[in-house]
């Protein structure tokens, strides 16, 4: 599904170059969920957004389903992100001035969707993460778990090949934090394909696969037990 070779990215300004990554290579398989962490300013989010089409590799290859990401322009680069992959946010990134049902709503407008077509979607993935009830709310009326799983149903509500994850539970406690967690590993259990940035082992420890950078490079990888576990059990 995702396929990165070499991948390197250098900021410029007049006086300072800075690599944030160094020839970085990573696979995705479909259906995998995948961690990676490291000490803030390795290059782990900065991967997340050239994965993610937020931003573009200096140099190396990026293929996502099989097509060359790198030297798309930029109307190209945002289809494809529309149509493909799903963002959960740290700070949630939800538009105050929106009802959920609003915010949910958002990218299927993006994508042309028939009115009809959005409020049947729309209600399904509210009942499904069990934010029904708050449909009519705004996000400064929900709790900051309500306000994730409101960012969770607009990230899903387009049905997208890949899920990218930035610190998802950094601004919640640990209970609403592990409701998350739980929430992306029933996702996975049911095939989607997650790739999540983390400070925290213990959110690590849902996932598959642990890859660790330093420096903008990855450095080691590890399978995770827990996963392991969960899988063995069911």
């Amino acid at each position: 599904m995702i396929t990165i070779k070499k991948i390197s990215k250098i900021f410029r300004t007049e006086e300072v170059e800075t690599k944030a990554l160094n020839e970085i290579d990573l696979v995705v398989n479909q259906g995998e969920f995948i961690t990676i962490m490291g000490a803030s300013g390795c290059g782990k989010s900065t991967l997340l957004n050239i994965v993610g089409l937020l931003d573009s590799a200096s140099g190396g290859s990026y293929q996502l389903l099989n097509q060359e990401m790198n030297g798309l322009s930029e109307s190209e680069k945002s289809k494809i992100r529309k149509q493909n992959i799903g963002f959960i946010f740290q700070n949630f990134n939800l538009i105050d001035e929106l009802s959920v049902f609003d915010n949910i709503e958002l990218p299927l407008i993006y994508n042309n969707v028939p009115t009809s077509e959005r409020k049947k979607k729309v209600e399904a993935i509210a009942e499904r993460l069990a934010i029904s009830h708050r449909l009519k709310h705004f996000p400064q009326q929900l709790s900051g778990g309500q306000q994730q799983r409101v960012a969770v149903a607009r990230a899903l509500i387009n049905d997208p090949k890949i899920i990218l994850a930035d610190e998802p539970t950094g601004n919640l406690d640990s209970k609403n934090g592990n409701e998350v967690m739980e929430l992306l590993t029933d996702l996975h259990a049911n095939g989607a394909t997650i790739l999540m940035v983390t400070h925290s082992d213990y959110d690590a420890s849902f996932s598959q696969k642990t890859i660790y950078m330093k420096d903008g490079m990855v450095i080691s990888e590890k399978q995770n037990s827990r996963n392991v576990d969960v899988l063995v059990t069911n």
